[in-house]
């Protein structure tokens, strides 16, 4: 039977991963098209300073959501980081190199030394997010189970569709960076961001509406399932998505950031929303064939814990996620002006103006 608490914690997972994937997703989003906009050391230094105050604290977004994972669905942590360990492995070797890069960049006053971590910042920004893509994708269709779980290891994941998915969201989170760039700098940074941003809003739109249609060509249904969603919930969670990163496209085309930027956010939400919706009531969904025991995955009745850890775990989120939510909202209203760089204004106007 499926417990209201199971239910809710897997939709919870879920929520922490769509805020992850819309807060990291303009960092990763701002490394990856880096070395697109910038022409020298103050762009460089602009783009690493549009997402220093932040990145660290939307990271804590994973790492709980790992957490909460390992807490509330032991046997999905377990079945599914057995065989995908490869996967886990380079997504944490691509952050390490990522995170280090803003640390060890400015510590020594050489220009190879600083183009070796801005490499290192694009090239972690890149592997994280081309991998995120890849197993949500694969989350989607479904994964190749046995009775131990998922055990096809990295090339296992590297399918057709799924590698379409992984560069979807490469282009996605270009996408929601290059607008927040836009919404965070000024002058000649701002409008190559902007620049960027529509062009990888329409390859965005391209690649996303494809990998929707591939996943939803896959045929795979819950039919007969206790407590599946209709087929139609994701697919229509997926054609909005697909909607607003077309509106986004023409608000950047008219130069309105903010709308760009909040069509962006809503797109990720959705596409997370929609694979969520696809999985349930499958913590590991099972691609079409690859039935264990008669059932098509693992079911989240079957992965969760005890009723009394989550109902421990739902006490102790119910207190400490309103204060965890007030602070980082704080942190982006303190660091919410506009950056100037030194050429583009007297030194009392560098702080910029509040974004608007």
């Amino acid at each position: 039977m499926y417990t209201g608490l199971s239910a809710t914690w897997f939709a919870l997972i879920g929520l922490l991963f769509a805020g992850y994937f819309v807060l990291e997703g303009f960092d990763f989003g701002v490394g990856i098209v880096g070395p697109l906009v910038s022409r020298n050391e103050i762009d460089r230094r602009l783009c690493l300073n549009a997402i220093g105050p932040t990145w660290d604290g939307n990271e804590v977004w994973l790492i709980t959501a790992g957490g909460a994972m390992f807490a509330a669905f032991p046997l999905w942590y377990g079945k599914l980081f057995n065989g995908a360990y490869l996967a886990l492995f380079l997504v944490l070797l691509a952050l390490i190199v990522r995170n280090v890069s803003f640390e060890f960049r400015g510590r020594v006053d050489d220009r190879r030394w600083r183009r070796t971590w801005d490499a290192a910042n694009f090239g972690g920004s890149l592997v994280a997010t081309l991998v995120w893509g890849v197993a949500f994708t694969n989350f989607a269709h479904g994964l190749p189970l046995t009775a131990a779980g998922y055990t096809g290891g990295l090339l296992g994941l590297l399918n057709p569709l799924a590698l379409l998915g992984g560069l979807a969201v490469v282009a996605l989170f270009a996408f929601h960076g290059s607008v927040f760039l836009a919404l965070k700098t000024d002058g000649d940074l701002r409008q190559r961001a902007l620049q960027v941003g529509r062009a990888a809003g329409v390859l965005a739109v391209v690649l996303v509406a494809a990998a929707v249609a591939g996943v939803a060509a896959g045929g795979r249904t819950w039919a007969g399932v206790s407590g599946a969603l209709p087929g139609a919930v994701p697919l229509l969670l997926a054609l909005i998505a697909v909607a607003a990163l077309i509106t986004a496209v023409v608000a950047a085309g008219q130069g309105r950031e903010l709308p760009t930027f909040a069509a962006t956010g809503v797109a990720v939400l959705l596409l997370l929303g929609g694979v969520w919706s696809l999985m349930y009531p499958m913590a590991i969904p099972a691609s079409s064939g690859a039935v264990v025991a008669g059932v098509p995955g693992v079911p989240i009745a079957l992965a969760a814990s005890q009723p009394y850890t989550l109902t421990v775990m739902t006490i102790v989120a119910g207190i400490f996620t309103p204060v965890v939510l007030l602070y980082q909202g704080w942190t982006y209203w303190v660091f919410r002006r506009r950056l100037v760089g030194p050429s583009l204004g007297p030194p009392a106007a560098r702080g910029g103006d509040p974004v608007r």
